[in-house]
């Protein structure tokens, strides 16, 4: 018997050095992400999936799993088996839901989650409805002063990061203003147009439209430096300085997939956000691809979980 237990283990052992040493990825890797098809942050993944496949050789199936402030998507790529063949894409939102809804997964997306690398980052294009008498955020500021509680500033939603960057604009400014929160920054963008609110802080390809035509008047960007394609628009931290607020994008992989599938996977994302023809259809849409590290997307969900969880208390935000 103990001859013949020898002899079993003896005959398992290739198989399982064989599966331990398994090359990855050795089937199709599913990307999740947590917006429905056809926004940004869709668009951003579906674009940088195409050329990581080709890097890693297998399909590369983008899921959406929208619901609950993306923690529905979150919570799944946490939840998968960490061997690197189930990635969700992370936003801003990660940073946010820990103090604004602490009761949704994952609780802590720094422990929960393996950072890969950022995919993209994107600033807001502060505008104005054209009857706001500023050209610029020095007389914004003085404007909201001089009318308190009179100005309104449209939001994507509450708990957006466009909400929290009007909130710090209020804080660092000492303004009184009133939100208005929308279901998504089409109805702001509209609203602000035919002057239901004067201003929005709003993401590049929500704004452009209307920036174009002349249907709102920009005055800065949330950047630390002039942007392209508004180059004549300068930064907010110019008027209030440090003000720099952008929205990101990373791919993570659930906590403990071993350090070589992070890397494999870490550099077929840089092949994809480093494509120079990627990179110039990505910025047509307002989109900075970036090919920052593991390093930078953790620094930004740390950071960021600090930064808006002071906001949050300090505008005492609630979701109704």
């Amino acid at each position: 018997m103990h001859r013949r237990l020898l002899l079993g283990s003896a005959l398992a052992l290739p198989a399982l050095t064989a599966r331990a040493q398994a090359p990855y990825p050795d089937r199709a890797i599913t990307l999740v992400e947590g917006y429905p098809p056809g926004g940004v942050t869709d668009l951003a993944s579906r674009a940088v999936a195409e050329p990581m496949s080709r890097a890693l050789g297998v399909p590369v199936v983008v899921e959406n799993r929208p619901g609950a402030a993306t923690s529905v998507a979150a919570t799944y790529g946490a939840r998968a088996r960490p061997d690197g063949h189930t990635l969700v894409m992370g936003t801003t939102t990660l940073a946010i839901n820990q103090t604004l809804q602490p009761n949704l997964t994952p609780k802590d997306p720094a422990r929960e989650l393996d950072a890969i690398g950022t995919v993209f980052r994107t600033p807001f294009i502060l505008h104005v409805h054209p009857s706001v008498p500023a050209r610029n955020v020095a007389e914004l500021i003085a404007h909201c002063k001089a009318n308190p509680g009179k100005v309104l500033f449209g939001s994507p939603g509450t708990g957006s990061v466009s909400h929290l960057c009007l909130e710090l604009f209020r804080s660092r400014a000492g303004i009184d203003i009133v939100h208005v929160p929308y279901r998504g920054g089409a109805p702001a963008a509209l609203d602000l147009r035919q002057g239901r609110v004067h201003a929005v802080f709003q993401a590049i390809q929500e704004a452009k439209t209307t920036l174009s035509d002349g249907g709102t008047r920009g005055l800065a960007v949330t950047a630390s430096a002039p942007i392209a394609g508004y180059p004549e628009l300068p930064p907010v931290a110019q008027t209030l300085p440090g003000f720099e607020v952008f929205f990101w994008q990373g791919l993570f992989a659930p906590a403990g997939t071993p350090a070589p599938v992070i890397a494999r996977a870490a550099a077929a994302l840089r092949t994809a956000t480093e494509d120079a023809a990627l990179r110039a259809r990505m910025a047509d849409q307002g989109v900075e691809l970036v090919s920052g590290d593991a390093a930078m997307l953790r620094d930004a969900l740390v950071n960021d979980t600090r930064r808006w969880g002071d906001v949050i208390r300090e505008a005492n935000i609630r979701l109704e």
